[in-house]
């Protein structure tokens, strides 16, 4: 067992909505919401500002906005935070080859690996230099924990929040422990936290005075154990430098049920799409095709296909996720529809498109139809879409974000992460000096920094898809839940 508190975790501070106000100068020290704005969104993170007033992460967006009707509630930009998690990861990378990513914000490190840190000293030291390399190179702030266990410096950092170290010396960590409840150790949640309740059990000390055999009576032999092992401050976990993903998804939750069996294909399609782009984006091929349909009662439905071998070729996501789609009644309508793929492997099958093709049923022949007249007037494009936080540039004012929309205007705040607050003019929606834009990096990058013809906003990290940026709904799968 590990004597010297050499493990390292690190959990970014609220980290979306600090990304939001480090961009945005007008919202620094004011409350920010990050989340899907529409009536079924939930906040993804909420910052120190608007936590005050009770709001948090998970919570309904509808809920949040009664409780800081004046906060401002943004769309998240999922490229921005992943270019600025590969900026911290690359710092954490320099201290250690074992580190062990949790999500975009959050990772642990095991300081012994290449002699960061031996001792409470040395690791202290590393933990604070750690801490100003990170607002250095991105402008935000992390906290640090420090210990000989992962679950001890998983708690050390929740208790060094916001922008804390906390190291916890060798010998201490029963009596740290102690009082603290017993929904601090990892594995109990909601129901064994009431379990344990309706025991008299409520705090680490109390667990660890039960005694094994009690709980392993109360929750089985392997949880019951687990349980008593982290009462004692005894975990042996290791830190995991790769930790192999067993599946890549993407889903979208829909403001307003989607009735028309079309538009259910289209986003089917479009979602096996970007599930294909996050696959190749990590080198990977998969085997077995998913999807999920949440319909407009709630009930969930998942159907799979598993192809002949793995493939990274969006036509084969694409065909199977149709077929699959074929199986699911969506006639009383869809709130959620989600594509990924399992069974990943570092290869792929060639010929699976073909094979894709060859067992696709041939068309039954089509009587001839007359074609439709057409239409006496041209259709009116369809409105451009200006998600609320997002960037944008104008050709007199230059690069901003957007307020907010509706009513054919959109409203634009000009500034940028290294100007003061900016001024606020509102446009036509079609207006044609109005485009969107890429996020700039929070930290400029000298121009040394950035390759011939590379602009510094591209250089920060990789650009959003037009689909992502445009998609206020969307809840990225395998980013899930930033509450820090």
């Amino acid at each position: 067992m590990r004597t010297s508190p050499t493990i390292l975790h690190l959990d970014m501070d609220a980290f979306y909505a600090s990304a939001e106000q480090a961009a945005k100068p007008s919202l620094r020290g004011k409350a920010v919401v990050v989340g899907g704005l529409g009536p079924r969104g939930v906040v993804a993170t909420a910052s120190y500002e608007a936590r005050v007033f009770g709001v948090h992460s998970a919570m309904p967006m509808g809920q949040a906005r009664r409780l800081a009707p004046h906060a401002a509630y943004l769309v998240p930009r999922f490229g921005l935070y992943r270019a600025v998690s590969e900026q911290v990861m690359a710092l954490l990378r320099a201290l250690s080859p074992l580190v062990e990513p949790l999500s975009l914000d959050e990772a642990f490190v095991d300081l012994e690996a290449e002699g960061a840190a031996w001792d409470a000293d040395s690791a202290r030291a590393v933990g604070r230099g750690l801490r100003a390399d990170i607002r250095a190179t991105t402008g935000l702030t992390g906290s640090v924990g420090l210990a000989a266990s992962k679950m001890l410096a998983k708690i050390a950092s929740e208790e060094a929040k916001p922008d804390g170290l906390v190291l916890i010396e060798p010998g201490t960590e029963r009596e740290l422990l102690a009082p603290m409840p017993v929904r601090t150790l990892p594995g109990v949640g909601p129901a064994t936290g009431d379990h344990l309740r309706r025991a008299g059990i409520t705090t680490v000390g109390e667990i660890a005075e039960a005694g094994m055999e009690e709980l392993v009576r109360l929750l089985g032999k392997a949880h019951g154990e687990g349980l008593y092992a982290m009462a004692l401050a005894h975990d042996e976990r290791p830190v995991v430098a790769e930790r192999d993903a067993k599946s890549v998804s993407v889903e979208d939750t829909y403001d307003i049920d989607i009735h028309d069996r079309v538009r259910v294909r289209g986003e089917v399609h479009r979602l096996a799409g970007r599930c294909v782009q996050r696959l190749r984006a990590a080198g990977r091929s998969g085997r077995t095709v998913v999807l999920k349909v949440r319909r407009y009662d709630f009930s969930t439905l998942t159907r799979s296909e598993t192809l002949r071998g793995p493939t990274d070729d969006p036509a084969v996501v694409r065909e199977s996720a149709a077929r699959l789609l074929e199986s699911v009644d969506t006639t009383g309508g869809v709130r959620l529809l989600g594509v990924g793929v399992t069974g990943l492997a570092d290869y792929t099958q060639e010929d699976l498109f073909a094979q894709a093709a060859s067992e696709r049923p041939e068309p039954e022949p089509e009587a001839e139809q007359p074609r439709p007249a057409a239409p006496a007037v041209e259709p009116a494009p369809a409105e451009r879409s200006w998600p609320a936080g997002h960037d944008v540039r104008h050709a007199a004012f230059g690069h901003g974000w957007v307020q907010g929309s509706g009513i054919g205007r959109v409203t634009v705040r000009f500034e940028t992460p290294y100007s003061g607050p900016g001024r606020v003019h509102t446009f036509r929606t079609d207006d044609p000096d109005l485009e969107r834009a890429e996020p700039l990096p929070l930290v400029p990058v000298p121009a040394a920094d950035t390759g011939p013809g590379e602009s510094s906003a591209e250089a920060a990290g990789e650009r959003e898809t037009a689909e992502e940026r445009g998609t206020a709904g969307e809840r990225e799968a395998e980013v899930g839940q930033e509450g820090g």
